[in-house]
C-alpha cells in the first residue's frame, strides 16, 4: 500500500482537511445551542419544543452512522465526506429563510443525516490513507476539529444575533462552512487504498447484533448514553436562567461561556495519557466527580461560580468520554473493533438527542435545581455501570495498553 508519511507534502494537506471538516460538521451541528431561549420566546414554544433544534439533528445523525459507512463502500471516502460538507454548507445557509420553527427543525433533521457523512468516513479514511508511524497528528488534527467546530459555531452564532438575526446568523456560518468545503475538496488527496466492497445489509446488521448482546460492552454504551445526555442538558438550558434576572446576559456573552468547552481538548490528552498508567474504571470515577462537583458548583448564585462549574464540568465530560470510548476499543473482540466504536458513538448521540430533550420538562417543573441534580443522578448511574464493566473486563483488560 502506498502511505502517506509525515515528511510527505500531502500530509500537511490531510491535516488541514480534517481540523476544516471536523469545524463545518460540528459548528453547523451545535450552532443553535445558544439559542435556545431565543427560541423559545419568538416562537412562544416550550423549552423541550425549543431544544429539538439539537436534539432532533443528534438523533439524525446517530442513525445514520449505522447506514453511512455501508454508503461509503460503493462511493468512495473522499467523494461521501465532499457531499456531507456541502449539504451540510448549503443546508445551514437555507435554514435563514425558514421563518417557520417547523421548517427551520425539517432542515435540522435533514442536517442531521447529512452531516453523519463526515465523522463515520473520516476516521476510516485516516487508517486508510495515512502511514501507522504517522497518523497520531492526523487523529489529532480531527478531534482538535471537533472541538473547535462545537466552539466555533456556539461562540459566533452569538454576536451575530446580537448585531443582526438568528437568521442572518446562520446564512453567515453556512457561507464560511461552503468556503470551507471548496477547500476541502480541492485539497484533500485521493484515497489511494480504499477497495470499492458491497458487504450485505444482512452481514452488517449480524455484526451489530453480536456486538450489542455483549454485556461489558453495553454498559460502556450506556455510560457514552449518558454521560453526552448529561453534558447537552448542561448547555442546552443554562441559557435560560443566565440571561434572565439577576444575570440577563446578552446573547453575545451566553455564546462566549461556550469558551469553556476548549478545556475539553486539555483534559482528553490528559486522560489519554493517564490511561497508560491507571485502569480506566478509575479514571471513569474520577471523571464522574468532577463532573458532579461542576454541576453542583452552577448551584451557587454568583456567575463567576456558575462559570466555574461550567467549565469545571465540561472538563469532566470530556475526560469521561475519552476514557469510555477508549475503553470500548479495547473491551470489544479484534474483529469486532470498528463496529462496537460505531454502536457507541450512536448511543453517545441518542444520549444527547432524548436526554437533551427531556431536560425540557425538568426545567419548566423543578427548574436550574432539578436540572442539576438529574444530571447528578446520571453521572451516578454511569460511576455504577463503570464498576459492573471493571468487574466483567478483569484488571488486565482495564488498562490503556492491554
Amino acid at each position: 500500500m502506498q502511505y502517506i508519511e509525515k515528511k510527505d507534502q500531502d500530509y500537511r494537506k490531510v491535516l488541514v482537511c480534517m481540523l476544516l471538516g471536523s469545524i463545518v460538521t460540528f459548528a453547523v451541528l451545535y450552532a443553535p445551542q445558544p439559542l435556545i431561549n431565543v427560541f423559545s420566546t419568538q416562537y412562544k414554544i416550550s423549552p423541550a419544543t425549543a431544544s429539538a433544534s439539537i436534539s432532533l439533528p443528534t438523533i439524525a445523525l446517530a442513525v445514520s452512522l449505522l447506514f453511512v459507512p455501508l454508503l461509503s463502500r460503493r462511493m468512495g471516502r473522499k467523494r461521501m465526506m465532499v457531499i456531507s460538507l456541502f449539504a451540510t454548507s448549503v443546508l445551514a445557509m437555507l435554514s435563514a429563510f425558514s421563518h417557520s420553527f417547523v421548517i427551520f427543525l425539517f432542515i435540522r433533521l435533514l442536517e442531521g443525516i447529512s452531516v453523519s457523512g463526515f465523522p463515520a468516513i473520516a476516521i476510516a479514511y485516516l487508517n486508510e490513507e495515512i502511514s501507522p508511524m504517522s497518523i497520531g497528528g492526523t487523529m489529532g488534527a480531527y478531534v482538535a476539529g471537533t472541538a473547535v467546530g462545537g466552539f466555533v459555531g456556539r461562540v459566533a452564532i452569538g454576536p451575530l444575533t446580537d448585531w443582526f438575526t438568528w437568521q442572518i446568523a446562520f446564512f453567515v456560518l453556512g457561507a464560511i462552512c461552503f468556503l470551507c468545503s471548496v477547500w476541502f475538496s480541492y485539497s484533500l488527496p485521493r484515497s489511494r487504498n480504499f477497495q470499492s466492497a458491497k458487504m450485505p445489509l444482512h452481514e452488517s446488521l449480524k455484526a451489530m447484533a453480536a456486538v450489542l448482546v455483549n454485556k461489558r460492552l453495553l454498559s460502556l454504551y450506556c455510560i457514552g448514553f449518558l454521560v453526552m445526555g448529561a453534558y447537552i442538558m448542561l448547555f442546552n438550558y443554562i441559557g435560560y436562567p443566565l440571561t434572565e434576572t439577576p444575570y440577563h446576559l446578552s446573547q453575545t456573552e451566553l455564546g462566549l461561556l461556550f469558551v469553556v468547552n476548549l478545556v475539553g481538548t486539555w483534559s482528553s490528552t490528559m486522560f489519554g495519557k493517564l490511561a497508560d498508567r491507571h485502569t480506566r474504571q478509575k479514571l471513569l470515577s474520577l471523571a464522574c466527580a468532577i463532573c458532579v462537583f461542576g454541576a453542583l458548583l452552577t448551584l451557587i448564585p454568583n456567575l463567576w461560580m456558575k462559570i466555574l462549574g461550567i467549565a469545571v464540568f465540561a472538563f469532566g465530560f470530556f475526560a469521561a468520554h475519552t476514557t469510555a470510548s477508549g475503553w470500548v476499543g479495547i473491551a470489544s473482540p479484534a474483529e469486532r473493533k470498528a463496529t462496537a466504536s460505531s454502536l457507541y458513538l450512536l448511543f453517545y448521540y441518542v444520549g444527547s438527542s432524548v436526554i437533551g430533550w427531556s431536560g425540557g420538562f425538568i426545567w419548566v417543573s423543578f427548574h436550574w435545581l432539578g436540572i442539576v441534580l438529574a444530571i447528578c443522578l446520571f453521572i451516578l448511574i454511569c460511576y455504577a455501570l463503570s464498576v459492573v464493566s471493571s468487574q466483567r473486563t478483569g484488571r488486565f483488560h482495564l488498562h490503556g495498553h492491554s
